[in-house]
């Protein structure tokens, strides 16, 4: 779990930077970039749910930070413990048929949610992406909204910026950085109980926009420290390089005891 504390470490200081700050990468090496790639299946027919993908990918995005394979001995740690005291990217692609059949060869974890299938891979270097990953397009085949119903009274909740429209691959990749907080902050604040638990039922978790109303008595504020010890809500903020504007909080993520 060790492989988690960076991020719980610079999480209150990241939501506090100023918006134009959140996406200064200086002097950053484009050569040196890292992401970690997510695909989503997408088939024509039929097409899975948006809620339920964006779920599934949620999941596959924890689940290989907390693979065994991604411990100290393991054959994952090296690319996911660099990746993670870095800048956390990912980028989201869509497959479908053989395309979806070929990536299951490279290393990672697929969950699947209510028939919605999405695959989480060991982090990279960008120029060094397999190519029957870079083959595969990031854009298109948007998914209409659905109608999931109400949160589960427990367990993690991933609530959508309901005034930021974003496309369901901007959104698997917000979501995937949630899961990664609140099983940081789990840890860090000595829950390692409901992370355990968490970890049991494959990392699942509802994805969910609320009112506007109900985004503004979630969100933490100047006080991220406080919002977590009383409300158990963390928030993804986005360093806007695509879709959304710089310092956009896309994501406010719930644990429910």
């Amino acid at each position: 779990m060790s492989i988690l504390e960076p991020l719980a470490a610079r999480y209150a200081t990241w939501l506090r930077l100023p918006a134009e700050a959140t996406n200064d990468t200086g002097d950053e090496d484009p050569a040196l970039v890292r992401a970690m790639p997510i695909v989503l299946r997408v088939e024509r027919d039929p097409q899975p749910c948006r809620t339920a993908l964006l779920e599934a990918a949620a999941a596959a995005s924890i689940a290989v930070c907390l693979d065994e394979r991604a411990e100290p001995e393991g054959p994952w740690h090296d690319d996911v413990d660099v990746w993670v005291r870095g800048r956390i990217r990912k980028v989201s692609r869509r497959a479908r048929g053989a395309h979806w059949e070929a990536v299951q060869d490279l290393p990672g974890v697929t969950i699947t949610v209510d028939g919605a299938e999405a695959r989480a891979f060991v982090p990279g270097l960008v120029v060094e992406t397999p190519k029957v990953l870079s083959r595969l397009q990031i854009s298109g085949s948007e998914l209409p909204p659905d109608e999931p119903g109400p949160a589960p009274d427990q367990g993690p909740v991933l609530w959508l910026n309901p005034g930021v429209p974003m496309t369901v691959g901007k959104g698997a990749a917000q979501v995937g950085h949630a899961t990664m907080l609140l099983a940081a902050l789990l840890h860090a604040s000595g829950r390692d109980d409901d992370l355990k638990t968490w970890t049991a039922n494959d990392f699942r978790c509802a994805v969910r926009t609320p009112t506007p109303g109900q985004w503004r008595e979630l969100h933490p504020g100047d006080d991220p420290d406080t919002a977590w010890r009383t409300h158990g809500t963390t928030a993804v903020r986005d360093a806007g390089f695509t879709e959304v504007a710089p310092g956009t909080v896309t994501v406010i993520a719930q644990w429910r005891p």
